[in-house]
């Protein structure tokens, strides 16, 4: 399987902005780019207690997460979000191609109307243990790992293998941090709402740091979008 080569149009978007997309849109396929997005409100919160997450961020912020979505080969979910969101994974908010849909399902529990199941054209892989029966309509994808979750970089170097270099780790929030904490996260996507929640869920939640020394500081590219949410494009290498 070869990866496509994506044609989203970038023209009629700000140069500055479109520039964020287009380093992942034009990157070399000889080795993986992998993009993570998250996002939160100003307080760092992606759900209230009730679980309710929907919408914290605005009309512009969900527009540039499917602009995304339109520029890379593959968007990848853990089976929590899955679950809790059903989701389509496409699309349907911007003009161009839908990418191939992964699921991180170790144990099977997918259901088979998962909406990101559904035959669109675009391949869909479920990723999964030994021994647990393939998804209908999905390629499966088998590891042998016996934990739990599997090694991001051991994911994200089977997808190449199927020919999916510009991979989206979308979500959940524990997804995304177990790629960052990895170092298998090439930029990551904030989107930060201007709004507060209070308490809630938060969004990411890395592993400890001995000192303020250690802390990540990524070059940023930073993009106020329409409706006042705010773009941090980090380099996650820098």
């Amino acid at each position: 399987m070869t990866a496509p080569t994506r044609h989203f149009d970038l023209s009629d978007l700000p140069s500055n902005y479109a520039e964020s997309l287009r380093l992942i849109q034009d990157a070399a396929l000889d080795r993986p780019l992998v993009v993570a997005q998250l996002g939160q409100s100003l307080d760092g919160r992606i759900a209230l207690p009730s679980g309710e997450s929907r919408w914290i961020n605005n009309g512009a912020a969900l527009d540039h997460l499917h602009r995304l979505r339109a520029v890379v080969d593959a968007v990848v979910v853990g089976i929590g979000t899955a679950l809790a969101d059903d989701p389509m994974l496409n699309v349907r908010r911007v003009h161009g191609s839908n990418p191939a849909r992964v699921v991180i399902d170790p144990h099977g529990r997918l259901k088979a109307d998962a909406q990101l199941l559904v035959d669109d054209g675009v391949p869909r892989f479920v990723i999964n243990r030994p021994g647990i029966k393939s998804a209908p309509g999905a390629h499966q994808i088998i590891m042998e790992e016996r934990a739990d979750t599997f090694a991001p970089g051991a994911i994200i170097a089977a997808l190449h293998a199927q020919g999916l270099s510009r991979i989206l780790i979308e979500g959940g929030a524990q997804t995304v941090s177990t790629f960052i904490d990895a170092g298998a996260v090439d930029r990551l996507h904030l989107l930060v709402a201007p709004c507060l929640l209070g308490s809630g869920k938060t969004g990411l939640n890395l592993g400890p740091l001995a000192a303020l020394k250690d802390a990540r500081r990524p070059r940023a590219l930073v993009h106020i979008l329409d409706g006042g949410d705010v773009l941090f494009d980090c380099d996650m290498r820098s």
